[in-house]
């Protein structure tokens, strides 16, 4: 990835707050000479021995070709998507002056790598998927929970799924969120982003403000 110094991002709680935030994944495997591609939701546990970045837990289709990269020795790519907007020209100060100005486009990645491992243990994958739906039914009223369903049909379910897992060995972030701007055109493109309303320009107006009241 692309990556001026100004956008770096590489506090561990930032990082793991876009992947909570934000938790539906790129997944980039490599099989063979060919690159593969699916958009896969995952739970990031606690670093470990072998994984001081956390871990990424989830499940794929069986008959998905991204789980058969287990084993390979290639590590596996996942892109976290976090707040993005459209920065108008109009919202910098060199616009009134000369007019020398013109559109970008900001937002805050994650991009995280590791071994792809396979979750072979029944037992172990049925703590995973119980542990999966915890983890995104607690902003539910009456969460459901894996044992409200019946077991043969979860058992059925398991074998046409796969557990996996992804210890992450590196990670890093890109915040391009106008740092290399004055702070005046950044508190234009806050304000121009709240003015906008939508849900994205919202976010990235969070995004935005925070920074610059921290940097």
């Amino acid at each position: 990835m692309y990556q001026p110094s100004q956008f770096v991002e590489e506090r561990p709680e930032v990082l793991h707050a876009l992947i909570h935030d934000h938790p539906l994944a790129a997944l980039i495997t490599m099989h063979g000479e060919e690159i593969e591609a699916n958009h896969i939701p995952f739970m990031l546990m606690p670093p470990t021995a072998g994984a001081p970045h956390g871990v990424l837990r989830g499940h794929v289709a069986r008959n998905n070709i991204a789980w058969q990269s287990a084993g390979s020795g290639k590590d596996a790519l996942l892109i976290f998507q976090g707040p993005q907007a459209y920065i108008s020209p109009r919202w910098y100060e060199e616009k009134k002056h000369s007019g020398k100005v013109v559109p970008t486009y900001n937002y805050a990645v994650v991009h995280a790598y590791g071994p792809l491992r396979v979750i072979d243990d029944r037992q172990e994958f049925l703590a995973l998927l119980s542990d999966l739906s915890d983890h995104f039914e607690t902003r539910m009223d009456q969460p459901w929970k894996v044992s409200d369903a019946p077991p043969e049909y979860i058992d059925m379910i398991m074998d046409m799924i796969v557990g996996i897992e992804i210890p992450i060995r590196r990670i890093h972030g890109k915040w391009k969120t106008s740092q290399n701007k004055t702070s005046q055109d950044r508190i234009n493109m806050v304000n121009g982003l709240r003015e906008q309303g939508a849900g994205n320009d919202l976010a990235m107006a969070d995004v935005m403000e925070q920074q610059l009241f921290t940097s």
